[in-house]
């Protein structure tokens, strides 16, 4: 992915788990720490949206672990110095 692409998905993930954190009362990331313990939503009607929104914020942080990544790459192709490249007009 380049990191526009990156960008771009991070954007529409967070919309989504805003969804989800406006429907449910609490944010993604404290949802997040319930869901990988196995707690179970009170209501069998959530299960489908939990199994999602547990889904889609893994997918955030892989997402911002992308990003990460690829600024660090950036950032050190930017510190590199250049070649040195001259020119000769004989």
């Amino acid at each position: 992915m380049t990191l526009q692409e990156i960008i771009v998905d991070i954007h529409a993930l967070n919309e989504d788990l805003e969804a989800y954190e406006r429907k449910y009362g609490v944010l993604s990331e404290t949802f997040y720490e319930s869901y990988t313990s196995g707690e179970e939503p009170d209501d069998e009607s959530w299960v489908l949206d939990w199994a999602d929104w547990g889904g889609a914020y893994k997918i955030l942080l892989r997402r911002r672990e992308q990003y990460h990544r690829a600024i660090q790459s950036l950032r050190k192709q930017s510190q590199q110095p250049n070649s040195c490249r001259y020119s000769s007009s004989s």
